[in-house]
């Protein structure tokens, strides 16, 4: 078993839409020994990505240096396949399960592998390093430097806890700096709170976290859904599971449950709803995922210091409880309900998707592929270049016959025939220039005009930001 230690630098932000852009990685021994060279890769943006400015303008990538020295999509997903997430991998890194994760997963399931398989089949599984930081730091705070943000609220950003706690860290936003980074904060946790690092590591799966969710009874929960100002962290019961998804409803013990146990369920989406409006009652429920690595710990810490940091009552925990048991199963069907109907409103806003190759990288999530189309799929990994034209697969699942003339346009532009060319040139015209005011290239020059007018730009960022008109220009088809 070993540790591979990963980041990315991506062209945005959204894992549906956007492109990793640079991966690097170190793997380690389980006692966080490193085994061999770091791998320190960049990945080719295709013409039909136009990337977020913001994010070229914090890792200073071009896409440009992407397409000169970077391999393909293809390449980089059997490199993947072959070499990094190999049997009995455990992958890892800062914020990895809601960010790095799900880019790999989408890049997978551009490049027709298996988009699940590599976190856990032949031994294999993942890890978060960021949530054992936030609990480290809420529960067993001594012998490590906790920094804060400008604001004066605590932060626990990768590249303030290496500044302050002198550990290895070259470059802020830099995959393989991240990666050594990461590395160094997970031997600096593990020497000063061995036994929660440990214990941590083995609730990693879903058999060892159930019994303690399941339970019944209130347990610690760290997660970055609660406020830094309480440290992420507080005491949390399940309401109920969902009966065909693998999730759980949890009540944060910090509130009294009252102002929402008569709640209907339109109030309770609304309450639901994130807000900026501070005076708003926001409703202190989340949903709790087995395959995200969750930290929790068993019952409510009884250590008076650890409580003040918390800003948490056992006594109000106890009586918060009490009220929700009271109020039986009627307010957690109520929520149910609630989370139904949220799922729908956001169903009707992705229904215009169903069948459009300009969405069909989007929808790894509509469904599971059928194992009969899994084969089919290797059958195109393995295919030469030339011969994808030829693959006549007959694909059950509509959203991989979509795919398929993408996945050649993308990875072998120079293999296309000139039908090939036009439908990829159409492809990309529509992708960029359709929606008007709105669409993706309207939005990009708004938002490249917006961060070039910002004061006391260097000559490195304004290097950036004409690199990126250069690449948009180049890109974009004729009208």
């Amino acid at each position: 078993m070993t540790f591979y230690f990963y980041d990315l630098e991506t062209s945005g932000f959204d894992a549906r839409r956007a492109r990793i852009m640079q991966f690097a990685g170190q793997r380690t021994d389980i006692n966080l020994k490193s085994i061999g060279k770091p791998d320190n890769l960049l990945v080719k943006i295709t013409p039909d990505i136009l990337p977020d400015p913001d994010a070229v303008m914090i890792h200073g990538i071009t896409p440009q240096k992407t397409i000169a020295e970077g391999m393909s999509e293809a390449e980089f997903t059997k490199y993947l396949t072959s070499q990094v997430f190999s049997a009995d991998t455990i992958a890892i890194g800062y914020n990895n399960i809601r960010f790095d994760d799900e880019f790999i997963r989408f890049t997978f399931w551009r490049n027709f592998t298996d988009a699940y398989e590599w976190a856990w089949k032949d031994g294999r599984s993942r890890w978060d390093l960021l949530d054992v930081v936030r609990m480290t730091r809420a529960l067993q705070p001594d012998g490590i430097q906790w920094p804060f943000a400008p604001d004066g609220k605590p932060s626990n950003r990768l590249e303030y806890l290496s500044t302050i706690n002198k550990l290895d860290y070259a470059e802020a936003h830099d995959a393989l700096s991240d990666v050594k980074a990461t590395i160094a904060l997970a031997r600096l946790v593990r020497s000063t709170h061995g036994k929660l690092f440990d214990y941590l590591f083995k609730l990693r799966k879903k058999a060892a976290i159930k019994p303690i969710v399941e339970s019944g009874k209130p347990f610690m929960y760290t997660s970055g859904r609660y406020p830094s100002e309480f440290l992420h962290t507080t005491a949390a019961v399940m309401l109920g599971r969902h009966a065909q998804q693998d999730y759980i409803l949890v009540y944060d013990l910090r509130y009294d449950p009252e102002p929402f146990l008569e709640m209907s369920v339109d109030q309770l989406v609304e309450a639901w709803k994130w807000s900026a409006d501070p005076d708003k009652v926001r409703l202190p429920v989340k949903t709790l995922k087995y395959n995200r690595c969750p930290a929790v710990l068993p019952g409510v810490v009884k250590d008076s210091e650890t409580l003040e940091r918390l800003s948490l009552s056992r006594e109000e925990v106890s009586a918060n409880l009490a009220k929700v048991a009271k109020s039986g199963q009627k307010f957690t069907t109520k929520l149910f309900e609630a989370v139904e109907k949220m799922d729908q409103e956001r169903d009707k806003k992705q229904i215009s998707m169903i069948g459009s190759p300009l969405e069909v990288d989007c929808q790894l999530y509509d469904n599971f592929i059928s194992g009969v189309d899994k084969t089919k799929m290797s059958v195109v990994r393995a295919a030469q270049p030339d011969e994808l034209s030829k693959l006549d697969l007959d694909f059950s699942d509509e959203r991989l016959r979509l795919l398929l003339p993408l996945y050649k346009a993308r990875n072998y532009p120079k293999l296309l025939n000139s039908d090939e060319q036009k439908k990829w040139q159409d492809f990309c015209r529509h992708k960029l220039l359709d929606g008007g005011a709105d669409s993706r290239s309207t939005n990009f020059f708004k938002r490249l005009e917006e961060v070039s007018q910002r004061i006391g730009l260097t000559a490195e960022q304004n290097y950036l930001l004409e690199e990126l008109q250069l690449y948009a220009q180049s890109v974009l088809p004729e009208v």
